[in-house]
């Protein structure tokens, strides 16, 4: 892969195009980037929204790989922050738990999300939840502001996931928690699938370990990490075929390596007694 800001733009430009295509387009892939399938549509990793309070089908374009508003522990009046939020549809989900006392902030970096989610807003008449422009390694948001934050499908498409969970420490309240569903990996994937630019827009080649992932989580000091769900993501032959020849889907099929969806809950501690200073002062 390239550099980070390279990377940035890849993905800003594969979601900008998501933003346009039709739901049916988007599950026919992993996690909407747009990697040909033939005529079939899979559902590789996305969950099923549409049974849950709240539920917009115009905002649902099937980029998630996990139900993380269902394990968030969400009350009525929180404030709560949706990272990377696409066309508003966990947000939408979480407004009807939050209530009109409560408010509701997504950020997305990608115009056409931000433009299609307020769009979204605007027909449901909500005046709590809003969409913020904005990258998730530098929010656009006040330290100590958040009660929840959650995140879906999201986080391994970022390059430096230690500033992001840096960030999610700064904005959450003391005492706030998050909880996020993410694609880590359990083994190596295939060399070649680092060098592939749609794979990593597609959440599999910018995942890491699942034991990184949870130190880093450790590491920028919250408590109580718990993984909340996990499943096993498996990808159809049609789509390997267009990254791997019949004898390395083979190698691949019989190894040990596993794609999987997480979701993450960790608490804020209510006291910070590291001795630190704001992370985006340079000292942490």
């Amino acid at each position: 892969m390239k550099n980070e800001t390279d990377i940035k733009e890849l993905v800003k430009e594969k979601y900008g195009e998501i933003a346009s295509q039709k739901r049916n387009e988007n599950l026919s892939s992993c996690c909407g980037a747009t990697l040909c399938c033939g005529d079939n549509a899979y559902t590789i990793m996305a969950d099923d929204y549409s049974k849950l309070d709240g539920y917009n089908p115009d905002a649902d374009l099937g980029l998630g790989c996990g139900l993380p508003t269902e394990f968030a522990k969400i009350k009525e009046g929180d404030t709560v922050i949706d990272l990377g939020s696409g066309a508003g549809n966990d947000a939408f989900i979480i407004r009807r738990v939050v209530g009109e006392k409560g408010k509701v902030i997504g950020i997305d970096f990608t115009d056409a999300m931000i433009k299609k989610s307020r769009e979204n807003a605007e027909k449901l008449g909500l005046n709590n939840v809003e969409f913020r422009p904005g990258d998730i390694e530098n929010m656009p948001v006040t330290s100590n502001k958040a009660d929840v934050i959650v995140s879906n499908c999201v986080l391994n498409l970022v390059p430096n996931k230690h500033k992001v969970m840096s960030e999610v420490y700064r904005v959450l309240k003391p005492g706030g928690h998050f909880s996020i569903s993410d694609i880590v990996l359990d083994g190596e994937l295939p060399g070649k699938w680092q060098e592939v630019a749609a794979l990593y827009a597609g959440c599999i080649s910018g995942a890491i370990q699942k034991k990184e992932w949870l130190k880093i989580i450790e590491e920028a000091g919250f408590n109580n990490i718990i993984v909340q769900k996990e499943k096993t993501i498996t990808i159809p032959d049609e789509i390997l075929k267009n990254y791997l020849n019949a004898g390395e889907i083979d190698v691949y099929k019989k190894g040990s390596t596993k794609i999987v969806s997480v979701t993450i809950y960790a608490d804020k501690p209510a006291k910070d007694d590291r001795n630190c200073c704001e992370p985006n002062s340079g000292c942490c």
